[in-house]
């Protein structure tokens, strides 16, 4: 595997240069107790977040169901949580009287019951019926929220009635290009004045936009780019110098604040490139599915240039399809591909600590909170683990009202002591606080 820089690369055995640039990532900030979950993964994209109030395990049956509300539509896309608000992305809303077009809706946290519906497009009928609708989660800053459609058209609405303030199209105003046949999913990550986004291909394979009007303040260009994945971009800055991360169809990329390509890590061309790389102080831990599997890069500054070194390139036993990968004392836990096997590897050396069944069945989403890992497999189960490389323990499960019809891949959400789901048109509420 090579690590390529914007001027070159250069090839060791055991390492490879990347270009100038003081690039080193920042630490989870995942040992914060978070008040809103603005985005897909969290505040900081990690999916793990500290509440030491939380249950350990988990009565027979599951904990309370608080309440559950109906309206969010088909769709595969997780909520985002802002104060008393959630937003989420589908289509056929059951309260939109037939109309099978996609809406962004607004629920109140309380009640769950539905603000507002904003139509955004046709449905996504690509592909096989089950994977059919919306996947893309929004993303809430301030007194606005922004969603990408599987179609690439970016919305900007308000937060208080969901009227459009700005759109985008990733085709016709930026060339965008995906690299599979799925449609777009990211969530766009909003950097003070900025919104950055990845429409993909060579040309703007991820740009940065004026977060209130949606001008363009820059792009950057990766040659050859096959265009965007279905990651989202994560922050890494330390020492005042900022890199932006995605992964897209042709690898792993490094941004800077300027739009310069700084670095790339590139892979063999593949279905589908859909986890967001996992962020640890000044490495990298980067999940590709369809048997790729799981890497290790370490972002070095010296000298102030930054060297990249591959600590262990793809390693199939850790590929990880789309239910995403999180870290938790040092490990990394995740499903294996997606064949509802979950796994426990140490990240600093990708040695594996187990596999294992669980109670259900499919491919499964993980979150976490403090030691425990919330797995919810695509037959609708959702299970309780303990985050521990000795082994895989269950200490509670429940099956999700409504599953069964559909795979069960929406990203569950953890926020002040309760649990959040999306079942397709269902949103469910749970308190999880001990």
């Amino acid at each position: 595997m090579k690590l390529r820089s914007a001027v070159g690369s250069l090839s060791r055995k055991y390492s490879r240069l990347l270009a100038p640039a003081m690039l080193i990532a920042c630490s989870p900030l995942n040992n914060v107790l978070a008040d809103n979950w603005p985005s897909f993964r969290g505040p900081d994209r990690s999916a793990v977040v500290n509440d030491p109030k939380l249950l350990k395990s988990w009565p027979e049956g599951g904990p309370k169901l608080l309440w559950e509300s109906a309206g969010a539509g088909r769709g595969y896309g997780s909520l985002a949580i802002v104060d008393d608000r959630m937003y989420t992305l589908g289509d056929g809303l059951s309260t939109s009287n037939g109309d099978a077009d996609e809406y962004m809706c607004c629920f109140d946290r309380a009640t769950g019951k539905l603000i507002w519906a904003t139509k955004t497009g046709k449905p996504w009928t690509s592909g096989q019926p089950s994977w059919q609708s919306s996947r893309g989660t929004p993303t809430v800053d301030g007194d606005k929220v922004y969603v990408v459609t599987p179609d690439g058209v970016l919305f900007c609405c308000k937060t208080s009635d969901g009227s459009v303030v700005w759109k985008k199209d990733f085709s016709k105003d930026f060339s965008g290009k995906k690299a599979d046949s799925w449609g777009y999913s990211e969530s766009v990550m909003i950097d003070g004045d900025k919104l950055l986004c990845t429409p993909g291909g060579s040309e703007n394979t991820i740009v940065a936009l004026n977060k209130s009007t949606g001008e363009k303040l820059w792009s950057c260009s990766s040659p050859e780019n096959r265009g965007a994945g279905h990651s989202s971009i994560v922050i890494t800055n330390v020492g005042g110098t900022k890199v932006y991360v995605q992964s897209t169809g042709s690898g792993l990329l490094g941004v800077g604040d300027n739009g310069q390509l700084l670095w790339s890590y590139p892979i063999d061309k593949t279905t589908a490139v859909i986890p967001t790389p996992v962020i640890n102080k000044d490495y990298i831990f980067y999940p590709v599915g369809y048997k790729k599997g799981g890497a290790l890069v370490q972002q070095v500054a010296s000298g102030g240039t930054v060297t990249g070194k591959e600590i262990y390139g793809l390693n199939p036993e850790l590929a990880n399809k789309h239910g995403g990968v999180v870290m938790v004392g040092g490990h990394v836990y995740g499903d294996s591909d997606d064949a509802g096997i979950p796994y426990c590897a140490d990240m600093m050396t990708g040695e594996l600590k187990w596999t294992s069944r669980g109670s259900g069945k499919g491919s499964a989403v993980v979150v976490a909170a403090n030691d425990r890992l919330y797995i919810r497999y695509q037959n609708g189960v959702l299970a309780l683990v303990e985050a521990n490389p000795a082994g895989y323990k269950e200490v509670g499960s429940f099956t999700i009202p409504g599953s069964g019809d559909r795979p069960s891949w929406s990203h569950p959400v953890i926020l002040d002591g309760k649990l959040y789901i999306r079942e397709q048109d269902k949103i469910l509420c749970y308190d999880i606080r001990s």
